[in-house]
């Protein structure tokens, strides 16, 4: 039989794991288990597949202000942190389309290259 797994919100029907976690029957047809998915699993999936690129958002423009101070004085951290951060989420979703995985270096590497790209865009060709 195939079975999944799926987390139980404070109920007292069927067995409990200690993890709150209880089995129940699937459609799988591969016989692998499926741990389903409730809505706070899927903010904290979201959320760490935006991490990067709110990380690089943060990080790359900060750096760019400390190391070029005279030539980036007219423009605003908060800005330059926008647009790099946003994006950077979009070379994600394209990574994750494209290559239909999602921590690739390939969209890694890309996110770089772009966020460098933006930084240029929005700083120095004011």
């Amino acid at each position: 039989m195939n079975y999944r797994i799926r987390r139980v919100q404070q109920s007292l029907c069927g067995p409990r794991h200690p993890l709150g976690l209880t089995w129940v029957k699937s459609a799988a047809l591969n016989g692998s288990v499926h741990p389903s998915m409730d809505s706070v699993d899927a903010f904290w999936h979201l959320a760490n597949l935006f991490a990067p690129a709110l990380g690089m958002g943060l990080i790359a423009p900060t750096l760019a202000k400390l190391l070029w101070r005279r030539e980036l004085r007219a423009a605003r951290w908060l800005e330059l942190a926008i647009w790099t951060a946003c994006s950077c989420a979009v070379v994600l979703v394209a990574g994750l389309v494209l290559l239909g995985r999602d921590g690739r270096m390939a969209t890694y590497g890309s996110m770089v290259l772009v966020a460098a790209l933006t930084l240029w865009w929005r700083g120095w060709r004011r």
